[in-house]
Formats: structure tokens, sequence, C-alpha cells
């Protein structure tokens, strides 16, 4: 039967949408259950986190930083100090170069974990979102022990970072040496789901090619085939000492795009494990001024974030507070793949593709 005289159906999605990871909108346009178009829509969260930074001094601005992407904060507060760090010429000790590490490798664990759970999620799969979870509980423990809570956690300083109590130690070990088995869950009750297969494989293809014009980093990126990591490229903290290798699947799909962050995962794991037979003892905060006013210039910092590139410009007029803040952050750029590897898919297929983008929309819109 032929169907004529038909229209497009315009379709908003969101702010409110649980399958939108937060206030984000996007209005898509339908021939039935096929997305001719998509417009994504923010501002629905917008905070001026970047003219915040400038009304506050230094050292205050860095809880702000927990509330970009709240998923993985330590990275947040990690990139920002370290940009202050810079600016000012502070060198900070060994232990705490190591205790950074071990805490932003934890941070990059559950921010995957939680992608692995909310795609599966998105896609009805309940079970397979609540073993991911499950695990994540388990660093989310070891923050509350050595920061006081589980999401905003504020661990970083101008010039070190918080010592870990003795129980975090324990925890820490109980935690790794579970993981092995763990992600033998993960692929039997999802990566090797035949429906979760079919609905991810083949599915929102990103090219190589298209996800370097557009600038796209992360496991977004080297799932399309792209052999990048700014840890490897441009090695900042102790990267340089640790033996791990980047993730990269050439699948470009959604399947590929979830599934390198179980790479990832174990990556994460082989770095930490020797950042805990390595760490010396000794101070874990540099002798900084407790009115911190760095000298005038400006300086660009970046690190790789669980999302992908995270970088902090400042400049300083040499008073407590900074001239000028710009964040760049990673899903805000990776963002703009949607629109384009969407068109010709069905309507479920977008919340599929959309969650393989982990987006965090503290940090897109903020």
């Amino acid at each position: 039967m032929t169907i004529e005289n038909t229209e497009e159906l315009l379709l908003n999605m969101g702010p409110q949408h649980p399958s939108m990871h937060g206030l984000f909108r996007m209005v898509v346009n339908l021939e039935g259950e096929t997305v001719t178009k998509i417009e994504p829509k923010i501002g629905y969260l917008h905070r001026g986190m970047e003219k915040l930074a400038e009304s506050r001094t230094y050292a205050q601005f860095i809880p702000y930083t927990d509330r970009l992407d709240y998923l993985a904060s330590p990275h947040n507060n990690w990139a920002y100090v370290q940009t202050v760090e810079k600016l000012m010429g502070v060198e900070i000790p060994e232990r705490a170069e190591y205790l950074r590490v071990i805490f932003g490798e934890l941070a990059r664990i559950a921010s995957h974990q939680v992608c692995i759970a909310s795609t599966a999620l998105d896609m009805a799969g309940w079970s397979a979102w609540s073993y991911a979870f499950r695990d994540r509980e388990r660093i989310c423990d070891m923050y509350e022990m050595t920061a006081g809570s589980r999401l905003t956690v504020n661990i970083m300083r101008i010039g070190g970072i918080i010592e870990p109590p003795a129980e975090f130690w324990p925890a820490l070990k109980s935690f790794l040496d579970d993981t092995p088995e763990m992600l033998d869950e993960y692929n039997g009750i999802f990566f090797g789901n035949e429906i979760a297969q079919g609905r991810l494989k083949s599915v929102g293809i990103l090219t190589k090619e298209l996800a370097e014009n557009l600038s796209i980093t992360g496991p977004v990126l080297r799932a399309s085939g792209v052999n990048y990591d700014v840890r490897k490229a441009e090695p900042y903290s102790i990267y340089d000492r640790f033996d791990f290798n980047v993730p990269v699947r050439y699948g470009c799909d959604s399947y590929d795009r979830t599934i390198i962050r179980m790479d990832e995962i174990v990556e994460s794991i082989k770095i930490i494990k020797q950042a805990v037979r390595d760490i010396p003892e000794g101070p874990v905060m540099a002798k900084v001024p407790k009115v911190i006013k760095p000298p005038v210039g400006e300086v660009y910092h970046r690190v790789e974030n669980p999302k992908g590139e995270l970088g902090f410009y400042i400049v300083s007029d040499g008073t407590t507070k900074p001239a000028r803040v710009r964040i760049r952050p990673a899903t805000f750029i990776n963002l703009q793949m949607l629109p384009i590897v969407s068109l010709g898919w069905k309507i479920q297929d977008v919340v599929a593709i959309f969650a393989t983008l982990d987006a965090v929309l503290g940090e897109v819109d903020k």
C-alpha cells in the first residue's frame, strides 16, 4: 500500500527526557521513525562557570570545577590546579603526583562504568545497568573516605592533593583484585548480548576523517581508528613513567564507542597498579603562598579527561583572581557529530548513538 501526502513530524526530545543525560534538548525531524534532521539545543543548565571563576580567588574556584564533568570530578580539579601551577612555576611532591594519577584513573574507571551502564539503560537493559553501578559504588566509597563526598569529589589542591586515610589502601587493593571478574560480567551480560550487539553494531558510523575534521577527542575518536591520547601525545604529570597502551578500535560504530571504555578500564587498572607499586613516602603538598597571586601572564594546559581533551586557559593580571578563564570541554566539541551521524537512522537508534557519546551536560552547558 502506498501512503501519499505524508509530512514530517517535528519531535522535541528533552530537556526533561530521561535519555538526554541532563538538560539537553534536540529537535528531531522524522519521516515515520526515520531521522531526517537533528538540531541540538543547549542553554537550559547554563551557570556562567567561566565568569564565576573570574570573581573568585584561584583556590576558591577549585570546588566549582567538580561541577563540570561531575562524573569525573578529580579530573576537572586536576586540570585546573595544574594550569595554575604551570602559571606559578610550582613543582609538586612526588607522592602527590602518584596520588593524583591513582585518583585520576579511578575517576576514569568510574566515568566509563557510568557510560556502559547508561548505554545499556537507554536500550532498556536494566540488569546490565545495575552491574556497572554496583561496582562504581566501591570507587565512590574510596572517594568518600578521602574527601567526604561521593560525586563532587574535591581532593586536588594548588600544590598537591589530600592524603587518603589508611583504610583507602585495602579498599583499593580489594577493588583491583576484583576487576577481572567485574569485566567478565560486563562482557557476559551486555557486550556479549545479541540484542545489544544488534542495536549498536554498524549503527551511527563516525568515520576517521569526520572525527578528525570535527576535532573529536577521547574514546569517541579512538573508536574511529585514531591513535591519539593526550597522556601519550603530550605527557603531563608523571604519565611518561607508566607502561600502558592507548586502546584503538576501527569499527567507527556505536558498539566500538561503548566497548572501548572496557579497553580503557583495563589500561587504567594497569596504571593504578604501577602507581601503587612505585608510590614513595613523603609530603603531599608543595610550599605555596597562603595568598596565591600568580605572575602576570597567560597559560593553557590540557589533560585526557574520560570524555576527551579538557583544557583550561587562564590569564593572570597579578591579583588574587584570574582576569580571564576559558574552559575547553570535551563533550561540547564531541556533540558536533550527533546531527551528522544520526541521519537516516531510526529514533531509537539515535538514543543509543547519543548514549555512546557519554555526554555530561555540566561541561557542555557550563
